[in-house]
């Protein structure tokens, strides 16, 4: 796999200011094929370089003393697709020695990583690294080089804010303006393209930043951390910071620029590939807040059966329960688990989800032995607790404890999984507190807004600060390794079951686990972001998206907002139900108002916005069903090569179409409201009120004049791409356009 293009000279362009300087370098030492990568010793600092993957380097770095080997890592060692796939852990090997007075290149594929000494100041140099891709004709592109301006902070800085060893770490790399950045998670900004965003590395309610990304320059990067941090997408610098940490880890793969399938094909080899959901999870998944007992729960079951609605999921929501930490249901309304999962099942064959939080009240019976046990996440000082619920003081469960992880699966499978509940909701595990950033949950007016981020927990792998980004995945892990063990699967065989996370991370998707955009409120603009934040989730590896169709909860400043029995709020709903019939999960959620109110809490059900309205909705229900041999096949495609199930337009158009990255570098309304539902159809959601028709652009799909036509799907009508188009869109018709014919994607037959 490893060879070698020697360059009689090569050039590295290190922005400094508004200027690029050039650094000519030449005599190049060269590691030979087969190499295991280098080790630079750069006095204080160790820098680790390794071959890794097909087209990749791994680069780890710490300052005197080395890492403990205990660090959290979200990277397969050794990927899953790679000349060294299958074989023994890279570790920390090496096979060259270098101390940077002489250059050093290593090439990897069509990757190529070169150590160069650029000047910082009078008769001073220290000594960088750059990344290059090596093209058909074998020049050599640079996609990125550790940024080096003359006179400034060296771009692999430390420093030591507290009594002990662990460091803090900034890592800065050059760019230019006009490289566009897609992925870093998922947050609530209309973007995405990144470019010139400041994210903070802090996970709470809908928002989830992940520090891994795909350049238009033609890479991909992951900075391998569990830290709170920063991630900074300047105008001539991108930079990465871990407050709190004993191990600096990145990885960057390239391919060829515009190919972005073979980038998520590397990346996820890197991170994770997701399993195959199981087949009934495709179908229509509904929850309210909140069905209040088995009785109510048996009559939603019902109402599905006596209207001959397919439902594939019904969720037990949160307050289920008697105590926090119970991880049961309350007996006293749930009186016979089983015989309900059973009913529910003769009535409309769907499974069932219940809701799990993080949190225990000493009043639970688990308390005690989670106490006793170390189970229970503390504080760095004080009594350990972290937030309050409901009248009571909590404490989160640490799920970075493999025991307690075990402890959790083992009242979840005893209370709910063999009493037929097997599909568990993970909400408010975002880490730290509850996920309310800057609130206290529960408590009085007076102190919600007590300006702190999270408190500084104290978990089993380290502090809040140091592996706080590790939190929501763990607690996904739990729920995969109980449901993993339950089934006697492998991970990454195709899923029995599943759960939903209101947050993730760095290879989230290689669990049986899908994530949602969080508690968004019942507006139209909300659901015009909630497609951006989609489409970002997509480009960072996360192909199991979903939302709450309607959002979570009402805007106080909107009168109308959330109440089913209200017009203007049944046309938001209906406009947002038919969006997600185009999502890999269609689920509906939600906190309601209502004029009328019957139960516990408003209705969410599909009959309850109107008798003119019920068969729009219906049928949107009915044909995302009709639509499951085509969702079978772009899951399938997505757990075996990591290709994208929703697919912003750069993915498919930016080499056929010369508007699409000028489009995509404006976050024009084009790129942040429209996208591929795979390889075959054309989605633009509605996102505005009182419309009768919709404004689209269709994308070139090539340059060889062999354009393909893009067909209206309510009309027939064909277009030829490359133009904006006006069509009807009244309240029954989502704009949706499709390339080759409806049989072949009813019949899944589109790859």
């Amino acid at each position: 796999m490893f060879s070698f293009t020697q360059l009689a000279l090569a050039t590295i362009a290190c922005v400094s200011g508004a200027t690029a300087q050039y650094y000519s370098l030449s005599n190049s030492s060269y590691v030979y094929p087969n190499s295991t990568g280098f080790r630079l010793q750069h006095g204080f600092e160790v820098v680790l370089v390794q071959p890794y993957g097909y087209d990749g380097f791994r680069v780890r770095a710490w300052p005197y003393k080395p890492p403990t080997g205990d660090e959290v890592s979200f990277l397969y060692d050794p990927p899953i697709e790679g000349p060294e796939a299958g074989s023994a852990a890279h570790g920390m090997n090496y096979d060259t020695n270098t101390n940077g007075l002489s250059p050093i290149r290593l090439r990897n594929g069509n990757t190529v990583v070169q150590t160069y000494a650029a000047p910082v100041a009078d008769n001073t140099t220290n000594v960088r690294l750059a990344f290059y891709r090596v093209e058909p004709n074998g020049s050599e592109t640079l996609l990125t080089n550790e940024y080096a301006p003359l006179k400034s902070l060296n771009p692999r800085y430390y420093s030591w804010n507290g009594p002990g060893y662990m460091f803090s770490a900034a890592y800065s790399f050059a760019t230019t303006p006009d490289e566009q950045i897609y992925g870093t998670g998922q947050q609530q900004d209309h973007l995405v393209n990144k470019k010139g965003n400041v994210i903070d590395l802090i996970n709470f309610n809908t928002h989830i930043p992940t520090p891994m990304f795909m350049s238009s320059r033609g890479y991909g990067f992951v900075w391998n951390s569990a830290a709170e941090g920063e991630m900074e997408f300047g105008q001539l610098r991108n930079r990465f910071t871990s407050r709190t940490t004993t191990l600096v880890d990145y990885a960057i793969t390239s391919a060829p620029q515009g190919d972005y399938d073979t980038l998520q094909r590397r990346l996820s080899a890197m991170t994770g590939r997701a399993p195959q959901p199981p087949d009934w999870s495709l179908g229509y998944l509904h929850s309210k807040l909140r069905y209040e007992n088995q009785s109510e729960f048996i009559q939603l079951a019902q109402g599905f059966h006596d209207r001959n609605i397919p439902v594939s999921m019904l969720v037990i929501d949160y307050q289920s329960w008697v105590h926090q930490g119970d991880w049961g249901l309350d007996p006293a309304l749930w009186p016979n688990v089983s015989y309900m999962a059973e009913r529910v099942k003769e009535l409309t064959g769907a499974e069932i989800m219940a809701s799990l939080w993080p949190s225990v009240s000493d009043a639970s019976d688990n308390y005690a032995t989670m106490q006793m046990d170390g189970l229970l996440a503390a504080t760095r000082s004080g009594p350990g607790t972290t937030d309050s619920w409901n009248g009571s003081y909590i404490r989160n469960i640490d799920s970075t404890n493999p025991k307690a992880r075990a402890f959790l699966w083992s009242k979840l499978k005893y209370n709910y999984y063999d009493n037929g509940i097997k599909n568990f909701w993970i909400d408010q595990a975002d880490g730290g507190n509850l996920g309310e950033g800057y609130q206290n949950n529960g408590q009085s007016a007076y102190i919600e807004s007590i300006p702190y981020p999270f408190a500084d927990a104290l978990y089993h792998a380290g502090t809040q600060m140091s592996v706080g980004k590790l939190y929501p995945w763990a607690h996904q892990q739990a729920i995969e390794e109980g449901q993993r063990n339950a089934t006697n699967t492998q991970p990454g065989s195709p899923c029995e079951y599943l759960s939903l996370s209101r947050s993730g991370y760095i290879g989230s998707q290689r669990f049986c686990s899908m994530i949602w955009s969080g508690d968004t409120t019942s507006v139209w603009e909300t659901l015009s972001a909630q497609v951006a934040s989609g489409l970002s989730a997509a480009a960072t590896g996360w192909g199991w998206w979903t939302q709450d169709i309607g959002g979570f909860q009402a805007d106080p400043s909107v009168a109308w907002s959330a109440n089913i029995d209200n017009p203007l709020y049944r046309e938001l709903y209906i406009r947002w139900q038919q969006w997600a019939t185009f999502l890999p999960f269609m689920r509906n959620h939600g906190s309601r108002a209502c004029d009328f109110q019957d139960a516990f809490t408003c209705d969410n059900e599909p009959w309850t916005y109107g008798a003119n309205n019920t068969p729009t909705i219906i049928s949107y229900i009915q044909l995302r069903y009709q639509l499951a041999p085509y969702l079978r096949a772009i899951f399938h495609r997505f757990s075996a090569t990591g290709r994208m199930i929703m697919r912003p337009l750069y993915m498919d158009f930016s080499l056929t179409d010369p508007n699409i990255n000028a489009l995509t570098r404006n976050n024009s309304n084009v790129t942040t409201q429209q996208y591929m539902f795979g390889p075959r159809l054309l989605v633009t959601p509605v996102t505005l009120p009182g419309v009768s028709e919709w404004t689209v652009y269709l994308p070139q799909t090539s340059t060889a004049g062999q354009e393909k036509p893009w067909t209206y799907w309510w009309t027939n009508t064909t277009y030829a791409g490359g133009q904006s188009v006006t069509v009807p869109a009244p309240l029954e018709h989502v704009p949706v356009f499709h390339l080759g014919s409806r049989a072949e994607i009813m019949a899944g037959d589109v790859f």
